[in-house]
């Protein structure tokens, strides 16, 4: 046990009223759990493996809209800042609903909420099935983003509270469903909605349907353990965190959300772009440029596979460090390689970038405990804000001067990741081995 005082408004665990009635200078007692009390419950490996695979049907639903661009530009007849209005439209939705979603189940636990979000987006598949004009695929894309919002918070804390104390292995298996689904979305794009057409796309309402049934079973185990927490009395058990000043943590969180921004401004590029990249210096097919994407997105799933557990027990900064600033001297390079080589680097800079995101998560998690919710409605949000953000102002970028340059100008976004030696070490050696 270690004693420590400090000013109460420090004590993020407590509740406004709390707050309200505390001294304002008290002891406190810091106790690291011992292991056996971290891995009492154990890692529900089973309601983990349900949260990514809805995951996996959630932005693989997601990816679909970006998939089919081509399809789009061609019915449409859209430019490339339109595109990016599409996608602006989805990450913006998502990106200012999720840290409200995440704040207020924070105080008021929903958990049949993640049904729920999925029902938006079930709505807007139909809708973007449908569409006859620009404005109701703008609705459509809005009407996912709401679900998006709704699920990636609530996801988060249900992975964090079937960890059984591995945080960063539990974030890791759910963010790789995210990523292996939208992986999926350009493959089944190309062998679904290119062949088929925009009508094909309500095909993928089935999908939605099972992530509900999925996700009300997930709903009623959530309620289940909470109950079950609150009747030992420990439903307002704190995680362990070093005690920082607010300013302190404050500051670290703003670096954490520029590294955010660096990684999901370039990845928007890559993505959102990749397609329209490879037809237009290589010229490929829309249905060969749609594999490759489908490639590198599958290169984003197995980085996100490593780093949560290499952050478990390196360290969240190494992870840090490594993931982005790795990253670098391929990003560097994409611009300017042949088509064998694009290919090589950018399964290389998904490997290397994706790792970061679950250990920037969880490392501020563990800065402000007791506010998971909203710590993952945040950065969830933030990652989508920066994506649609991104999109929009590469595509506007694009109009006025080429794919080929927006490439080059965003491969220096990397370096952004020299913010982190600025983190402060909140670390302790990993109770789980």
């Amino acid at each position: 046990m270690i004693a420590a005082i400090r000013p109460a408004r420090h004590n993020w665990n407590m509740t406004p009223a709390e707050a309200e009635s505390a001294q304002s200078i008290e002891p406190i007692a810091v106790v690291a759990p011992p292991r056996a009390a971290v891995r009492a419950d154990g890692t529900a490996f089973a309601i983990l493996g349900a949260l990514s695979f809805c995951h996996l049907l959630n932005d693989m639903i997601a990816s679909l809209v970006p998939a089919i661009y081509p399809i789009f530009r061609n019915v449409f007849q859209l430019d490339y800042a339109q595109i990016g209005l599409i996608t602006l439209t989805y990450q913006c939705t998502a990106s200012v609903f999720q840290p409200l979603v995440g704040l207020y189940t924070d105080h008021k636990p929903k958990p049949y909420s993640l049904p729920a979000g999925m029902s938006f987006t079930l709505v807007g598949l139909l809708l973007l099935a449908q569409a006859g004009s620009f404005s109701t695929l703008l609705v459509a894309a809005a009407l996912i983003g709401v679900g998006s919002a709704v699920f990636h918070p609530e996801s988060s804390r249900v992975a964090r509270m079937a960890s059984g104390g591995q945080h960063g292995l539990a974030q890791s298996l759910f963010q790789v469903g995210g990523n292996l689904g939208s992986s999926l979305g350009p493959l089944l794009a190309a062998f679904i909605v290119v062949p088929l057409g925009q009508g094909s796309i309500a095909w993928f309402t089935l999908a939605a349907l099972l992530a509900i049934v999925l996700l009300a079973r997930i709903s009623g185990w959530y309620s289940g353990r909470r109950a079950a927490t609150q009747a030992r009395g420990r439903a307002s058990a704190p995680d362990f965190a070093l005690p920082l000043p607010s300013r302190k943590i404050a500051w670290s969180l703003a670096i954490l959300l520029a590294l955010i921004f660096s990684k999901f401004f370039y990845t928007a590029g890559l993505t959102n772009y990749y397609t329209f990249y490879l037809i237009d210096r290589f010229g490929l097919s829309v249905q060969s440029a749609q594999i490759y994407l489908f490639v590198f997105l599958a290169s984003v799933a197995v980085g996100t596979v490593i780093g949560g557990p290499v952050g478990d027990r390196m360290g969240r900064k190494f992870v840090m460090w490594f993931s982005i600033l790795g990253a670098l001297p391929f990003t560097l390079a994409l611009p300017y390689a042949d088509l064998f080589w694009t290919s090589i680097l950018s399964v290389l800079i998904g490997v290397i970038t994706a790792s970061a995101f679950s250990a920037i998560l969880v490392y501020a998690q563990e800065l402000v405990p007791g506010r998971i919710g909203m710590i993952s409605g945040l950065f969830f949000g933030l990652a989508f804000g920066m994506a649609g953000i991104g999109a929009a102002a590469l595509g506007r970028f694009a109009d006025l001067t080429s794919i080929d340059t927006v490439y080059r100008v965003c491969s220096f976004l990397p370096l952004i990741g020299l913010l982190t030696a600025f983190l402060p070490n909140i670390e302790r050696p990993s109770a789980v081995h």
